[in-house]
């Protein structure tokens, strides 16, 4: 499950339960999207999101053990395409977000907790005891689209392809170098600390809302045509 804080203009989502795995299953991706649509209904002119979790994961991928234990190969696959459903409807959730967002990646990031990380504007990490994680390669599994768009508009070249062709463990310090996050800090504290200043920055420029996000669309303009997000046409005010 996860939790929405609201402190001034900023929103602090909060990944907690399950053994601080925050592995992803319908209740986690519904609650995150919940709370994704609250922020978005409350925010106004300098809002801002950071998301921040508590444990040795940020989040630690697919629930495979939900998803394995349907009862049969069937209702297994149903049940993966069903959290790929739930992966799209999240990334659209943060592409749609009407505020500037930043990822603490203050655990290990896996497969659709990569996603998720990467869906932030922002991704800050711990130095040495968090690593970013693709592991569908060694699973077997083909990553979809919209999820290769994500990768492509939001990692470089030869980054882009030891994260998903090597299948490398990326700890903070290599992530940094190879343009995947902003920053790295040594303890989870001072990730999380960090990621709340770095919102509370943002916040105090004040844009507006509905630029911020049709910018943003521009920018990933690849990514949205996938997810099927149209640029919405805004009034230019006056200067």
């Amino acid at each position: 499950m996860c939790s929405l804080e609201k402190r001034g203009n900023l929103f602090i989502l909060i990944l907690t339960g399950q053994n601080g795995e925050h592995r992803l299953n319908p209740n986690l991706f519904s609650s995150i999207i919940s709370a994704l649509s609250r922020a978005k209904a409350e925010s106004t002119r300098g809002s801002a999101l950071v998301t921040v979790s508590h444990g040795k994961f940020f989040c630690n991928g697919f629930d495979l053990d939900w998803v394995n234990a349907a009862g049969s190969d069937e209702e297994t696959q149903q049940r993966f395409n069903l959290l790929l459903d739930y992966l799209k409807q999240l990334v659209l959730a943060f592409i749609s977000l009407p505020m500037p967002t930043i990822a603490a990646v203050n655990g290990h990031a896996a497969a659709g907790g990569v996603v998720l990380a990467l869906c932030h504007d922002y991704v800050l990490m711990r130095r040495h005891r968090s690593v970013l994680y693709m592991i569908d390669l060694d699973l077997g599994i083909k990553i979809p689209e919209p999820f290769m768009a994500l990768f492509r508009a939001k990692i470089s070249g030869s980054a882009r392809r030891d994260l998903l062709l090597r299948g490398l463990k990326i700890k903070g310090e290599e992530a940094l170098k190879m343009g995947i996050v902003e920053a790295v800090y040594d303890g989870e504290e001072e990730v999380t600390n960090s990621g709340i200043e770095m919102a509370d920055d943002l916040a105090k420029r004040n844009w507006h809302g509905e630029f911020y996000v049709e910018i943003r669309k521009g920018l990933y303009s690849e990514l949205c045509d996938i997810l099927g997000i149209a640029s919405k046409a805004i009034a230019t005010p006056k200067l």
